[in-house]
């Protein structure tokens, strides 16, 4: 089993399943890409497909592991809705955290989730990405790419783009029909439940993490 899929899946059953799961994965997507301008498939391609050959330049660079890492993680940043991301990740209790609190959580978030996934993105070394198609989905769109792992074939990574921060930005990726977006909330969930919903605690931990 290809080696990506497999820290997926193990990560999906350290995960504690907290009441936060039960949200239908398309309503929440059509939640999330309720603003923004008139975006088309050919801006969420063109999103995609920069990502991926930023991507494709890094695994091909034979940097150190802290440099690919950290070029991950740049990666990242640039070209995802962490603020849509770290809301999502919140979920009810987003709404009860107080301004400076969401302020706090969204740049913990973001160091956090750009480490994660950074060290996700490494997994891809040896392989290469390339973009297959996209469609409309309500507010959002899907574009599909075909990940090749070097002597492990081939599996299906999904990008979901939405414009709601003003700009074309994805906010969830599929790997192999693992839902990362969720998986995150669910996590979050975690954490918070381990703290009797403390906001204060969730960060301290996040800054311990990221």
């Amino acid at each position: 089993m290809m080696i990506i899929l497999t820290h997926m899946k193990n990560f999906l059953t350290m995960t504690k399943f907290n009441r936060r799961v039960f949200v239908v994965a398309t309503g929440a997507y059509f939640a999330l890409g309720q603003a923004g301008f008139a975006m088309t498939a050919g801006h969420a391609e063109q999103l995609v497909m920069n990502v991926v050959a930023e991507i494709n330049k890094v695994i091909e660079s034979k940097k150190s592991d802290a440099a690919t890492i950290r070029d991950f993680e740049k990666i990242f940043s640039a070209y995802s809705d962490v603020n849509t991301m770290a809301r999502y990740a919140l979920g009810r209790d987003g709404k009860k955290a107080s301004p400076s609190e969401m302020k706090r959580f969204t740049k913990v978030f973001k160091s956090y989730i750009a480490k994660k996934y950074g060290s996700r993105f490494r997994e891809f070394i040896g392989g290469k990405i390339e973009v297959k198609s996209s469609r409309k989905v309500r507010k959002f769109f899907e574009v599909k790419t075909n990940a090749v792992l070097k002597n492990q074939g081939d599996f299906e990574v999904i990008f979901l783009v939405s414009d709601r921060s003003g700009n074309p930005l994805f906010f969830n990726v599929y790997v192999e029909g693992l839902n990362l977006l969720l998986t995150e909330r669910s996590e979050i969930g975690a954490i918070l439940d381990r703290n009797k919903g403390s906001m204060d605690a969730l960060i301290r931990d996040l800054e311990r993490s990221a």
